[in-house]
């Protein structure tokens, strides 16, 4: 061979490799990506400093809280004439039945009958009063006659007709004020707000 490329002795020409550009892009996008994860990583730290975005929108919050649901609607009670009130005396003091439910009249309720307790009942009310129903009376009528009268005590039976009885105490002084009952009457029927996060 002649030329340049001659060996001569003990020198032997030194010849480039080709440089590999793959090497120089690898290494220029490894870069690019450390400073990306090193920037978002210092935007995580600021955010859990600073409390975060503040101004979320809804939807990232219903993300971020699953269990967050819209408020509930307004339940849906009987109205007082819808219920049928059997106001019955458990106190030795006569007269309180047909009062309570004279009362209970005025303020819109239909009353059924009115006397003395039964027996399982008579002089054994401790409190101001019991309402006993069917179990279905729990969500409905026991909650809207129990605004006219704080303190009572509800109970269910066997019965499958929708009347409730309404059985005054011993402690029975005065049904609540129209005013007092038509307050509670309102805010049970709201709805109820919604679980914050």
């Amino acid at each position: 061979m002649g030329g340049k490329y001659r060996i001569t002795g003990d020198k032997y020409p030194r010849m480039r490799r080709p440089r590999r550009r793959g090497k120089l892009i690898l290494a220029a996008s490894a870069s690019v990506v450390a400073l990306g994860l090193a920037g978002w990583g210092t935007l995580q730290l600021i955010d859990v400093f600073t409390g975060g975005d503040r101004q979320a929108s809804a939807a990232d919050h219903e993300t971020d809280c699953p269990s967050a649901k819209p408020s509930a609607p307004a339940k849906t009670l009987p109205k007082p004439a819808k219920i049928t009130v059997n106001v019955y005396n458990a106190t030795p003091r006569s007269g309180l039945a047909k009062k309570a439910a004279d009362e209970l009249k005025k303020r819109g309720f239909t009353i059924g009958e009115v006397g003395n307790a039964p027996a399982a009942y008579d002089k054994k009310v401790a409190g101001t009063g019991v309402l006993l129903g069917a179990p279905s009376a729990v969500n409905g009528s026991f909650p809207v006659l129990g605004t006219q009268l704080q303190g009572t005590v509800s109970k269910t039976d066997a019965r499958r007709t929708a009347d409730v009885d309404l059985i005054l105490g011993t402690k029975f002084k005065a049904l609540s004020t129209p005013q007092s009952a038509a307050a509670a009457l309102a805010a049970l029927a709201k709805p109820a707000p919604a679980p914050s996060c």
